[in-house]
């Protein structure tokens, strides 16, 4: 194990995690990605690039987004889940263009203008404890879901959770995502505020409630921390839903003020090629994106396995409107609004 990897164990990610070389390059990540995760990727790079000291901060999509604003000296690279914000930061001029064969090879339908890209391919999925089917059929949908809450209130009551629209960025833009899809989502959020719904600002934490209790169901959380949890943990049964899987992707950009531009567009192409992404598709439940990779973890394996009811959150500027000051208020007073709707 490497000397940053042991570091980033001990000290729990509230500090720098830090890779020493002899006269090393540094190179400063700000992400929203979690280290455990992640490790083979780092690791990878650390080996095929000694020359380059990366350190790396595993942070919360919030927290991301704000130092990729504020930060001084900005940070490198800039990794999040949060799309929206992701694109709303690269709109503000915030990104550099990435000039390589790399980037340019990149699927068009994964990036935009060759400034941001989309790195993984990661479903969104609902996961709940063996005790649940115990009691009633297991939900393969997001209408099941909604049955379930509707036919088992008193049941489920408290032992729901999904992430907090207002805590999580990727919360909200799953949830916005949703109502585009689903025609009765707002039916599901009233009947999610009914059964007293847990609200977390991350899936680690749901998963965490969903292991040693209360919770017996979650809605939408990331599909490759489910996945790698469930591994370890058979009283949790994963699920793609079957009528819809949403598709979020990890955003990766060269920040516009990075003070080591060189060591992360070195990264970023790293990131996006063809040895860093066999690496996510075989030792991480990222889901790679390259066609042409292959192993357990690809988009277009997934692709294979779910077919057209897969809908990928495009990265194009309709992301833009999910940012929107505006609509996102409008959208939270409708949240508030339906979750006490049937509450007593």
């Amino acid at each position: 194990m490497t000397p940053y990897l042991r570091a980033g164990i001990i000290l729990l990610c509230l500090l720098p995690i830090v890779a020493t070389a002899q006269n090393p390059t540094p190179l400063i990540i700000e992400a929203a990605l979690d280290l455990k995760i992640f490790t083979p990727l780092l690791e990878a790079f650390e080996q095929a690039h000694p020359d380059i000291a990366l350190t790396y901060y595993d942070r919360s999509t919030l927290e991301v987004n704000q130092r990729a604003q504020n930060a001084d000296p900005a940070p490198d690279v800039v990794i999040s889940s949060a799309m929206p914000w992701q694109m709303a930061l690269v709109n503000q001029g915030l990104a550099q263009p990435l000039d390589s064969d790399a980037a340019r090879n990149w699927p068009a339908w994964a990036k935009w203008r060759n400034e941001v890209f989309g790195f993984t391919f990661e479903p969104i999925v609902t996961v709940y404890r063996l005790e649940l089917a115990r009691h009633m059929m297991p939900p393969t949908t997001h209408a099941d879901v909604h049955k379930l809450l509707s036919t088992h209130q008193d049941l489920l009551r408290g032992r729901v959770t999904t992430y907090s629209p207002t805590g999580s960025g990727i919360g909200l833009m799953l949830f916005q995502q949703d109502a585009r899809y689903s025609p009765r989502f707002w039916d599901l959020v009233a009947a999610m505020g009914a059964a007293d719904m847990s609200l977390e600002n991350n899936t680690q934490a749901m998963l965490d409630g969903l292991t040693d209790g209360p919770y017996w169901l979650g809605y939408n959380l990331l599909g490759s921390y489910a996945l790698q949890w469930a591994r370890s943990h058979p009283e949790l049964i994963v699920q793609i839903p079957q009528d819809y899987a949403l598709v979020m992707m990890r955003m990766a950009f060269v920040h516009r003020n990075a003070p080591h531009a060189e060591a992360a567009k070195t990264f970023m192409n790293f990131l996006l090629g063809a040895e860093g992404q066999r690496v996510l598709a075989g030792d991480t439940p990222l889901f790679s994106v390259l066609p042409e990779v292959t192993g357990p973890y690809t988009a277009q394996r997934l692709r294979d396995q779910i077919g057209e009811r897969l809908y990928p959150i495009p990265i194009n500027a309709s992301l833009l409107a999910f940012d929107d000051p505006l609509r996102r208020r409008l959208f939270m007073q409708r949240w508030a609004r339906e979750i006490e709707i049937l509450k007593p």
